[in-house]
C-alpha cells in the first residue's frame, strides 16, 4: 500500500471512531444552568442521551416564529455575551428561542476534536426542530457560534427540510481533511437565507477566508456577509450591534407567519 493510499486509509477509519461527549462536563453545566434558568428549562433526548435546553416563548405571540441556538466551542446555552443576549432579547421581538447543549470534548481538547462529534451534534439539532414543531413552532432559523455554526452547516448539508434561514456568527473554514469539516462544501449546498456575520478582529479561520465563504456562497441568492466593525471574536464589544443584525435579519429575510 503506497503511503498516499495509506493515510487516505486512516482518514478514513478516523471519520468513523465516535467521539462520544463529555457527559459529566455537560452535566455540571447543566447543574449550573438549572440553578440560574430554571423557568427555562427543557430536557431532550437523541440517541438515548438527554441533553439540555433552554427555551424562551415569545413574548407577544404565539410561538409560531423560533430561532435554533448553538454556542461555540467548549460553551453551553447561557453562553455570554452572544447565545444569552440572543436567547433573552429575540422573544422580545416575537421570535421563541430554544438554546441547546451541544456535544462537548474534555477541557483542553482542540477543535479538531470536536468534528467527530458533528453526527451528534445533528441528531440534537433535529431533536430540537421537533420539540419546536410539537410547541407550535411553524417558521424556525438556526443560529450558530463558531463550532456551532459549523455543526449547523454540517447539519443543513444532511437535511435542511422544515429549516427557513440560518444565521451563521464567526464561521471558521477549517484547515482538516476530514469530511465533517468541510464547511467550504457545505456552504454551497445551502440555498437557505443564510447571514454569514463575523468581527472585523475575529480568529483568522474567519477572517482570513472571508471572502472564499463570499465565493462560495456567490450561488445562492439570499446569501449576505457582513462584518461587525471593531470587534472581536467575543463580540464583548458591543454584543447588541451583533444581535440587532440578527435580528434585523429575521425579520427582512425569513418568513414570519
Amino acid at each position: 500500500m503506497s503511503f498516499r493510499c495509506l493515510g487516505a486509509f486512516l482518514l478514513f477509519l478516523l471519520t468513523l471512531v465516535a467521539y462520544a461527549s463529555d457527559q459529566q462536563r455537560e452535566l455540571e453545566y447543566a447543574h449550573d444552568l438549572q440553578k440560574i434558568n430554571s423557568n427555562n428549562v427543557v430536557w431532550l433526548k437523541a440517541a438515548d442521551q438527554s441533553f439540555l435546553g433552554l427555551f424562551t416563548e415569545a413574548e407577544k405571540t404565539n410561538n409560531a416564529n423560533a430561532v435554533i441556538l448553538l454556542h461555540d466551542v467548549g460553551g453551553y446555552p447561557d453562553q455570554q455575551p452572544l447565545i444569552q443576549g440572543l436567547r433573552s432579547l429575540l422573544p422580545q421581538r416575537n421570535w421563541s428561542t430554544l438554546a441547546i447543549q451541544l456535544p462537548l470534548r474534555e477541557m483542553g481538547a482542540s477543535q479538531d476534536e470536536y468534528f467527530g462529534l458533528f453526527d451528534e451534534a445533528h441528531l440534537r439539532i433535529k431533536v430540537a426542530v421537533d420539540y419546536l414543531r410539537n410547541n407550535g413552532a411553524q417558521t424556525i432559523a438556526l443560529i450558530g457560534y463558531g463550532m456551532g455554526g459549523a455543526m449547523a452547516a454540517y447539519s443543513l448539508s444532511r437535511e435542511s427540510a422544515g429549516l427557513a434561514g440560518f444565521a451563521a456568527i464567526s464561521l471558521p473554514l477549517p484547515d482538516s481533511g476530514l469530511p465533517q469539516a468541510q464547511v467550504g462544501g457545505f456552504i454551497k449546498q445551502i440555498n437557505l437565507p443564510f447571514l454569514d456575520i463575523y468581527a472585523e478582529f475575529d480568529l483568522p479561520n474567519v477572517v482570513d477566508t472571508a471572502r472564499q465563504r463570499r465565493m462560495l456562497g456567490k450561488d445562492n441568492p439570499v446569501y449576505k456577509q457582513v462584518m461587525i466593525s471593531g470587534d472581536n471574536h467575543a463580540y464583548q464589544n458591543d454584543p447588541n450591534m451583533l444581535i440587532k443584525r440578527v435580528y434585523s435579519w429575521l425579520a427582512l429575510n425569513v418568513t414570519q407567519n
